[in-house]
C-alpha cells in the first residue's frame, strides 16, 4: 500500500518525466551545437595575488549569538596582518545581528543587505566589496585558530592557484568528521560524487576537488572571473563544488592546507528553516543541474540523463535513497533549463580543459604530473610499490618476489609501499620493512565492485577496485614526489593511468589470460556454463589494454613474453622478461646430500587455485603409482591454508601436512625430492627457483618448469602424465648420485640467471632509462 500511495503521489511527475528529460537534453544539445560555431573561449588571466593582507568575509543570517562567540577569534587571527579587514555580510537578519556588529565591533566592516540573498548571494556581495587580493570566506559558526590565515596565504605560491581550503575539525573530538576540507570528486553512474578524506599523512598543501565555501581562501580576481557562486544552484548546496570544478576546468588549482585549522560548530541553520524533504529535493536538483552546466563530455552527459530518469523511477517504486535522483528533483531541475543553458554557455566559455582531465587533476599523482616539471633524475629514484597481498612473511611465490625486490630496492631508491592485507593481524610482521627505511601504508582489503556476467572487467580485477586504494596511491605519488609507480600483479594494473612524467610499471606475476586459457583446456568445457569462457574473454581484453597503458610491463619468462607478443606484437620493447623474477640465491644454503630418504615435498600457498588443483592431481592420480613402487614413500605438504587431512585417504605414514612454516629453507634442506605438479597457471614457479638454490632434486610438469627447464634430467625431471610423473619420482628417489649431479647444475643455473640482486640492479637501470626517455 505504501508503494501504491507513493506511485499515485508521483504519478503526475511520472507522466511528465519523458518531457523532463527530453526538453533539457534538446536545449543543451542545441546550446553545444551553436557553441561549436559561435562560441569563444576566454583565456584565463593568471596574475599572482598579494599575500601580505587578507579580507575575511562572513555571511550571516540570524546568528547574533555565533558572531558574539566567534568573531573575537577571527579578529585576533588578523592582528599580525596589517591592511587586513573583516566584512560581515548581514543577509536581512531579524535578530539584531547588524546592530550588534556595529556596536560591539566597530573595526569590522558591515554590509547590511535588505533581503536574504542566501549563502551564495551574500558571499558574492561580500567578496565583491573586499579590498584585498585574497578573500577568506567563513561560515558564522566557524572558530578559527589564531594562526589559521598564514598557511592559507602561504599556499598561494603560483599565479594559477584559485583557492586554498582550511582543515576542518568539530569542537567535539568524538564526533565523526563528515567534513575535513580534503575533498575528492568522481563520476559514477551518471552523477557527480563527492566526499571528504581524513588522512593525517597529508602534511603540506595538497590538491582537492573543491574548497568548501565556509572555510576557504579565494583569489578574489579569479573568483569574480568565474562569476562567483552561481544563482542557478540557489538556495543552497553545491555552489562551492561547482566553483571548484569550474576552476579546475579553467586550468587553475584548488588546494587544501592542513596547517590552517578551523572548528565547525555545525549549527544547521538550513535544517531549522526548511523541511528534510525540501532540502533533499534541492540537493538532488543541484546534482542534476551541476551535470547540465558543467559536463561537456557528451557520453557522460548522456549517462546523466539516463540515470536521472532511471533513478527517478526507482525512487518512485522503492523510495528515496541518498545517492539516487528522484522525480521531484528532476522536475525542479527541468524548470530551470533556460538558466542551465545560460550557465552552460558561460562554463564552456571559461573551460580550457575537458571533463576527463578535470576529474583527474585533483588526484595527487596527476596533480604532480601536471603542475610540476620533473627533470631527469640524477640521485636515487623515488618508487611507490603497490602489493595486493601481504609480503611479510613471504609465504607464497609472489610474496617472495615482492619481499626480496623491496629489500634490494630500498638501499638504492627512496621506496614507499602500499600493502593490502586481509586483516589488521597481518600488519605487524611488515614492521621489518619499515625498519629498513621503507614507508608503508596498509589497507585492509574489502570486496571491490559487484560481480556480474555483463561486467567487462575480469573478476580478479573487480575484486581489487577500490577508491581507498586509489587514494593511497595518489597520495604517495604526490607526497613522495614519486618517479616510478610499480604495480604488482594483473589486478593492480587497473591503477596504471596515463602520466606525462611519472613512469608506470606493471609486473605480471603470471599472464592472467594465459592462466585462464590453460585452466579451460585442463578442465574442459562445463555443460551449461559460459562463465569460464566469458572470464577468458574479459581477461584477454582487459590485460592487453592494461599492458598498452603501462610504460613498462614485466613478465617472468621469455615464454610468457612470446605468448603476449603473439596477441599484441606492437608491445615489443614495452613488455620485457628478466627484470623481476628471481630469488636471493646466497641466502639459500646448498645441501645436495644428507636428506631424509623416501621423502617428497610439495610447497605452496593453497589460497592459489593452481596449487589446489596440483595437490588433488598429485594425491589422487600420481601417489598411487609411487606407493606401488615405494610403499614407504612419504609426501610432506608445506604452505599456508592447506586442505584438511580428512579429505585425503592416504595412510598416515605416507602423508604429512605441516601447513605454514616461518621459513621454507628448513623443509627445502631436509627432504629428498621436490615435487612441482602444476597443471595450470602462468609465470615462473618461485618454489622451483628456491629448490634449485637449496639443492633438492626436482620433478615437475612442463608447465610447472616453464621458463626454467625444457630437457628432462638437465635441471629437473619432467613429466606431464600421472604414470610418467610417478616414474620420474621413483627414479630420483632410487638414484641419489644422479639426482645430486642434477641439483649441482640447477644451483649453477639460478646463480647465473636468477639471482635477485642482479635482477634488481637491472630493474633500477631500466627505470632510469625509461624515465629519461619519457621526460626528454
Amino acid at each position: 500500500m505504501r508503494v501504491l500511495a507513493r506511485i499515485l503521489r508521483g504519478l503526475p511527475w511520472l507522466i511528465l518525466s519523458p518531457l523532463l528529460i527530453a526538453v533539457p537534453a534538446l536545449a543543451l544539445a542545441l546550446c553545444d551545437l551553436v557553441w561549436a560555431f559561435a562560441g569563444r573561449r576566454k583565456p584565463p588571466v593568471n596574475q599572482a595575488p598579494r599575500t601580505d593582507a587578507v579580507s575575511i568575509v562572513i555571511p550571516t543570517w540570524n546568528t547574533r549569538d555565533l558572531l558574539e562567540k566567534y568573531l573575537p577569534h577571527t579578529l585576533r587571527a588578523i592582528e599580525g596582518l596589517p591592511g587586513s579587514e573583516i566584512i560581515v555580510v548581514d543577509n536581512g537578519s531579524q535578530d539584531g545581528s547588524a546592530d550588534y556588529v556595529r556596536q560591539a565591533f566597530p573595526t569590522v566592516r558591515l554590509l547590511a543587505l535588505p533581503t536574504n540573498l542566501g549563502f551564495g548571494g551574500g558571499s558574492n556581495a561580500g567578496i565583491t566589496a573586499a579590498k584585498n587580493d585574497i578573500v577568506i570566506l567563513l561560515n558564522s559558526d566557524m572558530r578559527v585558530e589564531p594562526d589559521f590565515a598564514r598557511p592559507l596565504l602561504a599556499a598561494f605560491t603560483a599565479p594559477d592557484i584559485f583557492a586554498v581550503s582550511c582543515q576542518i575539525f568539530f569542537p567535539d573530538p568524538s564526533k565523526h568528521r563528515e567534513e575535513t576540507g580534503l575533498t575528492e570528486g568522481w563520476w559514477d553512474t551518471g552523477m557527480l560524487r563527492v566526499g571528504h578524506r581524513i588522512d593525517p599523512k597529508v602534511r603540506e598543501p595538497y590538491p582537492c576537488f573543491y574548497a568548501g565555501g565556509g572555510s576557504t581562501a579565494f583569489h578574489r580576481a579569479k573568483f569574480l572571473e568565474l562569476g562567483g557562486f552561481d544563482p542557478l544552484l540557489a538556495p543552497f548546496y553545491l555552489e562551492d563544488t561547482d566553483l571548484g570544478y569550474m576552476a579546475w576546468k579553467r586550468g587553475w588549482r584548488v588546494l587544501y592546507a592542513p596547517a590552517s585549522v578551523v572548528y565547525h560548530e555545525h549549527r544547521g541553520t538550513i535544517g531549522r528553516k526548511f523541511s528534510r524533504q525540501y532540502i533533499q529535493s534541492i540537493v538532488k536538483k543541484n546534482f542534476i543541474l551541476f551535470a547540465w552546466k558543467n559536463i561537456h563530455h557528451w557520453p557522460r552527459l548522456s549517462s546523466s540523463f539516463f540515470f536521472a530518469f532511471a533513478g527517478g523511477l526507482l525512487s518512485l517504486l522503492f523510495g528515496d535513497a541518498p545517492e539516487r535522483p528522484n522525480l521531484l528533483g528532476l522536475a525542479r531541475a527541468a524548470r530551470q533549463w533556460p538558466a542551465a543553458v545560460r550557465s552552460r554557455w558561460r562554463a564552456r566559455s571559461l573551460a580550457t580543459i575537458g571533463d576527463l582531465e578535470a576529474f583527474r587533476r585533483h588526484q595527487g599523482g596527476h596533480y604532480l604530473d601536471t603542475f610540476f616539471e620533473r627533470p631527469r633524475p640524477e640521485g636515487p629514484l623515488s618508487v611507490v610499490m603497490v602489493c595486493p597481498y601481504p609480503v611479510c612473511p613471504p609465504n607464497h611465490g609472489g610474496g617472495v618476489f615482492m619481499n626480496q625486490t623491496a629489500r634490494l630496492l630500498a638501499p638504492m631508491t627512496s621506496l614507499g609501499m602500499i600493502v593490502l592485507v586481509d586483516s589488521p593481524e597481518e600488519i605487524p610482521p611488515h614492521r621489518e620493512l619499515e625498519a629498513a627505511g621503507i614507508e608503508v601504508d596498509y589497507l585492509v582489503r574489502v570486496e571491490g565492485r559487484s560481480r556480474g556476467i555483463t561486467n567487462l572487467e575480469p573478476a580478479a580485477v573487480r575484486e581489487y577496485a577500490s577508491r581507498d586504494l586509489a587514494w593511497l596511491i595518489h597520495r604517495q605519488l604526490f607526497t613522495r614526489r614519486a618517479d616510478v609507480l610499480q604495480l604488482e600483479y594483473t589486478n593492480m594494473g587497473q591503477y596504471a593511468e596515463p602520466y606525462r612524467q611519472t613512469l608506470t610499471s606493471v609486473f605480471e606475476h603470471d599472464v592472467y589470460f594465459q592462466s585462464v586459457a590453460r585452466r579451460l583446456r585442463q578442465n574442459g568445457p562445463r555443460p551449461g556454463s559460459v562463465k569460464p569462457l566469458v572470464e577468458y574473454l574479459r581477461a584477454l581484453r582487459y590485460e592487453l589494454n592494461m599492458l598498452r597503458q603501462a610504460d613498462i610491463a614485466q613478465v617472468c619468462t621469455r615464454e610468457n613474453l612470446r605468448y603476449v607478443l603473439s596477441f599484441a606484437p606492437e608491445l615489443e620493447g614495452r613488455v620485457q622478461a628478466g627484470l623481476r623474477a628471481g630469488i636471493d640465491v646466497p641466502s639459500y644454503p646448498f645441501t645436495p646430500a644428507g636428506r631424509e630418504p623416501e621423502t617428497m615435498l610439495f610447497l605452496g600457498s593453497f589460497r592459489h587455485l593452481p596449487n589446489q588443483e596440483a595437490l588433488n592431481w598429485l594425491i589422487h592420480q600420481v601417489m598411487p603409482h609411487i606407493l606401488r613402487a615405494r610403499p614407504n614413500a612419504r609426501l610432506v605438504i608445506v604452505g599456508a591454508d592447506p586442505p584438511p587431512r580428512h579429505l585425503f585417504t592416504l595412510p598416515e605414514k605416507n602423508l604429512e601436512i605441516r601447513g605454514f612454516v616461518p621459513d621454507v629453507k628448513d623443509p627445502l634442506r631436509r627432504y629428498a625430492v621436490f615435487l612441482c605438479p602444476i597443471l595450470t597457471g602462468s609465470g615462473i614457479r618461485v618454489k622451483l627457483l628456491e629448490s634449485f638454490a637449496a639443492g633438492i632434486p626436482c620433478v615437475s610438469t612442463r608447465i610447472g618448469a616453464e621458463g626454467l627447464g625444457e630437457t628432462d634430467g638437465d635441471l629437473c625431471r619432467l613429466a606431464d602424465h600421472p604414470e610418467d610423473f610417478a616414474a620420474r619420482v621413483v627414479e630420483t628417489l632410487a638414484d641419489p648420485a644422479t639426482a645430486a649431479a642434477m641439483s649441482q647444475r640447477a644451483r649453477h643455473h639460478v646463480e647465473q640467471h636468477w639471482d635477485m640482486a642482479t635482477v634488481t640492479r637491472r630493474l633500477e637501470q631500466r627505470y632510469r632509462d625509461a624515465l629519461a626517455q619519457k621526460r626528454a
